[in-house]
């Protein structure tokens, strides 16, 4: 373990390359909304990146071989990550909302929105999750519902931890949830991240700095909101989507 670590490149070599690209953009003057599929800094992006062009294929075809699912299939419960296994989860319950907008800033009603997350150590109930972290019986870190009439979606759930992700010599990813919203069909998803305000690994985290434009960085952020927080009971935090347009929301090119 001790060689493997030793071998990783440290902090101080991607602070410079994000340093580098970070000017680069600013002296170009292009704005750039989105994140970078090629991004040095993120190692495996210059390995998992697409090269060719994209291919047209008939999206009947692949829906004939994709999961479906229907509004009846998405119990009221399954909003609530806090009470899926019969115990209290261990960390800082809260509350995350928001509306999904398209980019006039009409509400997208009744579309399926999914959370995956760590626990508030840290750590995915993944068999590849090896970080040295505890387990949470009572936490699985996934989550779904509907956006209502408003666009509006709501979930409680537990804030999670930051965890090490061995990109370079002590590499840490920003606490964060992963959010996955679905279309009329099911070829029709975007995926991203939200992350919370003042974390100090932003600026250490190459996958969060893949966003290159600072503005877009920060639409990546939720607010914390004390008219949402509960009294005794859950902090709150609002983070609205926007899906097309200037102000949209920057999406993974690819699942992290």
């Amino acid at each position: 373990m001790a060689d493997r670590m030793s071998a990783l490149e440290p902090q101080e070599v991607v602070d410079k390359e994000m340093a580098d690209i970070s000017a680069s953009y600013d002296e170009a003057g292009v704005e750039e909304t989105q994140p970078r599929r090629d991004y040095a800094p993120y190692r495996s992006s210059q390995l998992r990146h697409p090269t060719k062009d994209l291919q047209q294929v008939d999206p009947e075809g692949i829906e004939l071989w994709a999961p479906v699912f229907g509004a009846r299939d998405v119990g009221e419960l399954e909003s609530d990550l806090t009470i899926q296994h019969g115990g209290e989860p261990v960390g800082e319950r809260m509350v995350v909302t928001g509306r999904v907008l398209d980019g006039e800033g009409r509400p997208v009603r009744h579309q399926l929105v999914e959370i995956w997350q760590a626990n508030a150590g840290g750590r995915y109930i993944h068999q590849r999750d090896q970080h040295p972290a505890a387990l949470d019986p009572h936490f699985t870190g996934m989550g779904r519902c509907l956006t209502d009439a408003d666009g509006t979606y709501r979930f409680t759930t537990i804030k999670p931890g930051p965890y090490p992700w061995r990109n370079h010599h002590n590499a840490w990813r920003p606490a964060h949830i992963h959010f996955s919203l679905f279309g009329t069909d099911f070829t029709q998803r975007l995926v991203t991240q939200m992350y919370f305000p003042g974390d100090p690994l932003f600026d250490k985290d190459p996958i969060h700095q893949s966003v290159v434009d600072p503005r877009a960085r920060e639409r990546l952020v939720a607010t914390y909101d004390h008219d949402l927080t509960q009294h005794e009971w859950a902090t709150g935090y609002r983070w609205d989507i926007v899906l097309t347009g200037s102000r949209r929301t920057p999406l993974d090119e690819e699942d992290h």
